[in-house]
């Protein structure tokens, strides 16, 4: 039976500040490697062996795959890295801290930038100092201003549909490292779950998630690998 394992990468430093990260490339803290080992340790534990790997083009997701792969043997498996499974794009609140955003617009609008389904945040200005238009991994790709969940959701999919289900149908055990919203977007579909649930799911750091599926690629109910 295909399997399906998503990770959410590991705390980044950016996390421990509670700063706004989206599109910017924040590396792993001690504790964010920690929990991506542990992570490859309970696959070994458990016996589920990822055999293809997808990821963002963001450090933090890179290295918890790889720290996972490294313990739990699997190191040698194919890779692919692909900006659509980025986290979303926060816009002008790159970098800011919550707490103080929160108090400078007020708790309601950070929400709204936050939780809401399709209202993204403020524009990410051309100037601003954590503009990407000169990152080489984003060479020609049109990199968004903002996005909300659903802009998030609607590059997420495809890239699911064309890259990694086929790779589930083909009897694939598949590990995806990303993000929080890029795999709420993933679980969103896979789950059923509607546009109001889904901005109350928390994906939290380092926990395998697993969906198992049938032969006609349909999936089954999402655990916890730590609950099988």
């Amino acid at each position: 039976m295909p399997s399906l394992i998503l990770v959410r990468h590991g705390q980044s430093q950016w996390n421990l500040e509670n700063r706004f990260t989206g599109w910017w490339d924040v590396d792993l803290t001690e504790k964010g490697e920690a929990e991506a080992r542990a992570a490859g340790r309970l696959l070994a534990e458990k016996g589920l062996l990822p055999t293809v790997a997808f990821t963002s083009l963001q450090t933090r997701a890179i290295r918890t795959l790889h720290l996972a792969l490294e313990n739990c043997g699997r190191v040698w498996i194919p890779e692919t890295k692909d900006w659509r499974l980025n986290e979303r794009h926060y816009g002008g609140l790159t970098g800011l801290d919550k707490a103080e955003t929160a108090a400078k617009h007020g708790d309601e609008q950070v929400k709204i930038w936050r939780r809401s389904f399709d209202t993204p945040p403020p524009p990410l200005a051309a100037d601003s100092e954590f503009s990407l238009a000169k990152d080489a991994r984003y060479a020609g790709i049109d990199v968004p201003a903002a996005e909300s969940l659903k802009d998030t959701i609607a590059r997420v999919l495809p890239y699911y549909e064309s890259a990694i289900l086929p790779a589930l149908k083909a009897g694939e055990t598949v590990i995806v490292s990303a993000h929080g919203n890029s795999l709420r977007a993933l679980v969103k579909h896979l789950s059923q779950i509607s546009d109001a649930d889904i901005l109350e799911l928390e994906i939290p750091t380092g926990q395998p998630i697993v969906y198992d599926f049938e032969a006609a690629g349909r999936p089954g109910e999402r655990q916890y690998l730590k609950d099988r």
